[in-house]
Formats: C-alpha cells, sequence, structure tokens
C-alpha cells in the first residue's frame, strides 16, 4: 500500500517536471495569452499549463483507482449495478472536463457549448449514483448535485484571473479535504493528495509573476475535481447534517464567494454573466490598494480560516456548529457588501443602468440600506443568545436548555429591536462614526437587556433562566453591533489611504489642524494628494503617529526628510502667528532651495451677500 506521502510527493513531483516542458512547447508553438484589456497580467504568458496539472493527477489516478463499480453500470444489468469508486468518477470526469477545456483553450467555443458539456458531466455523476444527500426528494437532491458540480467547477474556473489565485485555492481546498477524508475510510483522500501535490507544483510556475497559465483545461479539471470530493464528503464522512450542508461549502467558499458577488453585480449592473472582466474579488482588493500578491495572499488566508471552521464544523455536532458557522457567514457577508460597494464599471456603463426595468431595484440597494441593517442586526441578535447560551452551559447542560432557547428567541429579538428602534441606531451614517455613536449602541445595547429581562420575567417568571446569561448576552450584542459598525468605517478609511495617489506632500503641524487636513485629503481623492506624514517642532511628538500617518520629525530635520521621500508639497495646518512666523521663515526657504510648493491650510466662515 502506498503512503499517503508518497501519493502527494508523485505528484508534485510529476508537476514540477511536467510544467517546463509545457512551457517550453506552449512558447515554441505559440500557445501564449497576450495582454488584452479585459485580462490583468500585462505580458506575453504561455498557456496551457492545465495539461501538466491533468497529467500529474489522471496517470496516478488511474492505477490507484477500481474502475469495476463503473463498468458495472453500463455492462453489468440492472441488478449487478455497483457503486463505482470516488476515484474512478472523478477520473472519468476530470478526463472529459481537460477535453472540453483543451477544446476550448484552442478553438474557443461559445459559452452555452462549453455549459453543456459541464451539464454532461455532472449529469454522468449523477447516473453513477453521487448525489450532495441534502435533501429527503431524489428529484431536488439530484438538480442540487447536478447545480452544484456545474457551478462549482466555474466558479474554480472564474477564479483564474490572477497569478497563482486558481492553483493556490484549489490546492488549500484539497488539502483540507484531505485532512477530513484522513478521518474516514481513506476513500477520496488519494484524489485529493494528488490533487493538492500537483497544484504545490503547478504554483512554483503559476506565482506572481507567472511564467504559465492553466488554461481551462487546468480550472475546469481543478472545479470538478472538487466538486467531486466535496459531493464525497457529504456522502462518505458527514455524520451530522450541518455538516453535510455546510463544510463542502466552507472549504470551497473563496470560489463561491466570487462567482456570486461577480454574477450579482453584473446581472445588477446590466452586464451579462458570462462577460468578462476585471470586477472578481482579487481585482476589487487590487483597487483597494492591495498589491496583486497580497491580494491573492488575502484571498489565501479566507480560505485557510474558511478551511479551519469545516474542520471543527466536521468534528462538532449540530448544536456546536453554529458558534462557528454564523459567525463566519456574517464576516463573508459584510466582506462581500465591502467589495460590492468599490466602482468598477465606467460611468457610461453606469449610465446604461437607467433604462433598466430593475434599476428602482439597484437604487434601493445602493441608497436605502436599512432593511439590510435590519437583516444584519437579526442574525447578530439570534447569534450573540445562541452564543450566550454555549458559554453558560455545559455540553449536557445546554441539551437541556436548548428547548428554552428556542421558545424564548422570538422574545429576545422582538425586545432588542423595539429598543434599538426607540434608540435610533438605525439613524447614523457608519462612514462617520464617532465617540457618540460608540455611547448609542452602548445604550441601546443596555435598553434592549433590561427589556429583554423584563420580558422573560413576565413571560416565563425567569424560571430556569441564568442571570449571568443575560450578561453574557449583553457583552455579546454590544461587541457585534460596535464591530459590525466600526468595521465599515475602518475599512472605508483603510480603502481611502490605500487608493490615494498624486503628488507627495508634507504636513508641518501635528496638531488639530493637521489631523482636520489629514481628513479631507484622505476623503476627497481630488485634491491629487498623497501625504506621507507629518512634522512638528515639538519634539517629544516625533516617532508618534496621527491618524495612522507618522510624525517623521521638526522642521529642522527636513533635508533629511526630503531625500527619504522626495515629496514635492508642503501644507502648512496652523494659522499664522508671530511665535510662529520664524519656522514657517524656514520652511519657506527650504522651498525655495528644491523648488518645492508651500501651501497654508485654513478653515474660514464667510459671509454670504443675501442681496446678490
Amino acid at each position: 500500500m502506498m503512503s499517503l506521502s508518497h501519493i502527494f510527493l508523485i505528484s508534485l513531483v510529476a508537476c514540477l517536471v511536467l510544467t517546463p516542458a509545457v512551457r517550453h512547447v506552449a512558447r515554441r508553438r505559440d500557445w501564449v495569452a497576450y495582454p488584452v484589456k479585459d485580462r490583468w497580467h500585462e505580458t506575453p504568458t504561455a498557456l496551457m499549463g492545465g495539461i501538466a496539472i491533468y497529467l500529474a493527477v489522471a496517470v496516478p489516478l488511474f492505477f490507484m483507482a477500481d474502475f469495476q463499480g463503473f463498468w458495472s453500470h453500463f455492462l453489468g444489468g440492472k441488478t449487478q449495478r455497483t457503486a463505482p469508486s470516488i476515484e474512478a468518477a472523478i477520473w472519468v470526469g476530470a478526463t472529459f472536463m481537460f477535453v472540453l477545456g483543451w477544446v476550448d483553450d484552442f478553438l474557443r467555443i461559445k459559452p452555452h457549448v462549453k455549459l453543456i458539456g459541464q451539464i454532461l458531466a455532472a449529469s454522468l455523476m449523477a447516473f453513477l449514483g453521487f448525489r450532495l444527500h441534502w435533501f429527503s426528494s431524489l428529484t431536488l437532491d439530484t438538480l442540487v448535485t447536478l447545480f452544484w458540480i456545474v457551478g462549482i467547477t466555474n466558479a474554480v474556473n472564474l477564479i483564474d484571473n490572477m497569478d497563482g489565485l486558481c492553483s493556490g485555492v484549489g490546492m488549500i481546498a484539497a488539502l483540507y479535504f484531505a485532512v477530513l477524508f484522513s478521518t474516514g475510510t481513506g476513500s477520496g483522500l488519494p484524489a485529493a493528495l494528488l490533487l493538492a501535490g500537483a497544484l504545490v507544483g503547478f504554483l512554483v510556475y503559476n506565482y506572481n509573476p507567472a511564467s504559465i497559465f492553466m488554461g481551462d483545461c487546468g480550472s475546469l479539471v481543478i472545479g470538478f475535481t472538487l466538486a467531486m470530493l466535496g459531493i464525497h464528503y457529504s456522502e462518505a464522512v458527514a455524520s451530522a447534517p450541518l455538516a453535510r450542508l455546510g463544510v463542502p461549502v466552507m472549504v470551497l467558499m473563496v470560489p463561491m464567494l466570487d462567482t456570486t458577488l461577480v454574477t450579482l453585480i453584473r446581472l445588477l449592473s446590466g452586464r451579462k454573466a458570462s462577460t468578462g472582466g476585471r470586477d472578481h474579488t482579487s481585482h476589487r482588493l487590487v483597487l483597494m490598494g492591495f498589491s496583486q500578491r497580497h491580494a491573492v495572499l488575502f484571498l489565501y488566508g479566507v480560505g485557510t480560516i474558511s478551511g479551519i471552521a469545516a474542520v471543527f464544523v466536521n468534528a462538532s455536532d449540530t448544536l456546536s456548529s453554529p458558534a462557528v458557522i454564523i459567525p463566519l457567514g456574517l464576516s463573508v457577508l459584510l466582506m462581500g457588501i465591502y467589495m460590492a460597494q468599490l466602482r468598477v464599471y465606467e460611468e457610461e456603463e453606469f449610465s446604461m443602468l437607467r433604462n433598466h426595468a430593475y434599476t428602482p431595484i439597484l437604487m434601493e440597494l445602493t441608497y436605502k440600506r436599512q432593511i439590510a441593517l435590519v437583516v444584519l442586526d437579526f442574525c447578530l441578535i439570534a447569534f450573540s443568545y445562541y452564543l450566550s447560551y454555549r458559554l453558560r452551559f455545559s455540553d449536557g447542560e445546554f441539551s437541556f436548555y436548548f428547548d428554552l432557547f428556542l421558545h424564548s428567541l422570538p422574545a429576545i429579538i422582538a425586545c432588542k429591536f423595539i429598543a434599538f428602534f426607540l434608540v435610533g441606531i438605525y439613524r447614523g451614517f457608519w462612514r462617520f462614526m464617532s465617540t457618540d455613536d460608540v455611547f448609542i449602541f452602548v445604550k441601546a445595547s443596555t435598553l434592549a437587556t433590561v427589556f429583554s429581562v423584563v420580558a422573560v420575567t413576565y413571560l416565563y417568571r425567569f424560571r430556569d433562566f441564568s442571570k449571568g446569561l443575560f450578561v453574557i448576552d449583553w457583552l455579546l450584542t454590544t461587541g457585534l453591533l460596535l464591530g459590525t459598525r466600526g468595521s465599515f468605517r475602518i475599512f472605508l478609511d483603510s480603502m481611502g489611504r490605500k487608493t490615494l495617489a498624486g503628488e507627495k506632500a508634507l504636513i508641518y503641524g501635528a496638531g488639530r489642524g493637521g489631523e482636520i487636513l489629514l481628513r479631507e485629503i484622505v476623503n476627497n481623492k481630488s485634491h491629487q494628494i498623497n501625504p506621507v506624514g507629518f512634522i512638528d517642532d515639538d519634539p517629544l511628538k516625533t516617532g508618534k503617529r496621527l491618524q495612522g500617518y507618522p510624525i517623521l520629525g521638526t522642521s529642522l530635520e527636513m533635508e533629511r526628510l526630503f531625500e527619504q521621500h522626495a515629496f514635492g508639497c508642503i501644507f502648512v495646518s496652523f494659522m499664522a502667528s508671530p511665535e510662529t512666523e520664524a519656522a514657517v521663515s524656514s520652511v519657506k526657504a527650504f522651498c525655495k532651495k528644491h523648488g518645492t510648493s508651500l501651501r497654508r491650510f485654513s478653515i474660514s466662515l464667510e459671509e454670504v451677500d443675501l442681496d446678490g
């Protein structure tokens, strides 16, 4: 019996050797992707790396798979059919997907033709007996299984839009499936290890800056294999209903998030879902200020965290799993909302929306977010109350108190929403969240807890309830309210700073005026100013930070700072006075010497001529 490490190493070494050979042939035969407007790469790059991935996985898998059950479906008659092994099914389906992708890479077949081919492969898997087992209805479960295979295959195909993204995310997902399968009978483990090893080997050449792309003949193979591994987990490994549904989704969270986000935004923007473009999650991260590498690494991190959650859910019961699934789902939802706010499409594309029938819906989603906030708070209230029970009671006690939780939850939700409405937490703007808003949220959470205690006392005479439970619930509710609202403020502020472009500037004066000036620069990109930091004549401020920007030194150190940062402009953030005139004079001399501009920031309140 071949050891697991040997299985992984076989595909790893095979892909390490095959990929340079495929790259050499691709360059000689001009199988090259040239830069185009709607693609991200900027240099001609070899294609067909999927050939190396397929051979590294399919050749060893062919010798490991048991095809007896596969042939019995076609040659054994009605009474002699046995379920084929998952390895045999993956080999057959992946081979079909490889041929389909290879033809598409060369002939550029139409999207609907490629979709028909994917449906045929999914239908074959359903015919062989593979299902997700998410629903008791065989018809519904079969349809969902077909949608799962086709959907995941295309989702993985769509994230092949930046160097190392598809191969890295696929590798992480395959490794997590290998971990999950290692706790069961071991079925499916060889396929997961072979795919992970091949993608590690390919990532050596595909990571930024990539020297070869995999093409559809690689991404379709990866997507189909991961989809089948998810089905196999639901069939053979999952022990709890919630794990059967949640674990495959969490392992494949990155491609599912990207495809869902891109499809919804394209449809709402009047674009075809199949139209390519620079509007994927990775591209939006770059718009936020991430480099290509950091954007890819960020999505690696999302896949890793989601995979850890999947492993926890796999090892937990149905009552414990929501403690991980709900916060992960809320985090992904918030991230999706963040990404959706980024402007990707050009102005003329937005102007096309005005005559569409669903434009009012888009306007509602864009400008009236109160409904979304209410839905979010509904989830936060339910989750904090649930988690309070999990933290307050042991596993044995929780099963007893779970019925009490379910019966009292509607009353808790009603009480908290009444308190939120009375205090007015939906009247503010998250982007301008201040200390006053923090007090409002704390006040709302406190009042909500008081209402909840009064309600359970009236309805249940506080029988079987714990005082500590409501203390924990208050802490969780307050933290979640502040965390979700504050995360938007942090995100928007961070995005604004990362995307600043223009003339490098130094701000003179790290006081209140400097802080107001910095906020104006960050929030108003029309100034085309990119601050590098502050200077201040108080030496005790040197080395500290103001609104995230460093205080680099005093005005006496401008020569050194100019050599380090090459700024082209200096802003004086304080008002003119006799005490500061000498220091400003030295700054003027510096600007004359180096040809930099000098500007003074001021806030003025002017009378308006009512008769003019």
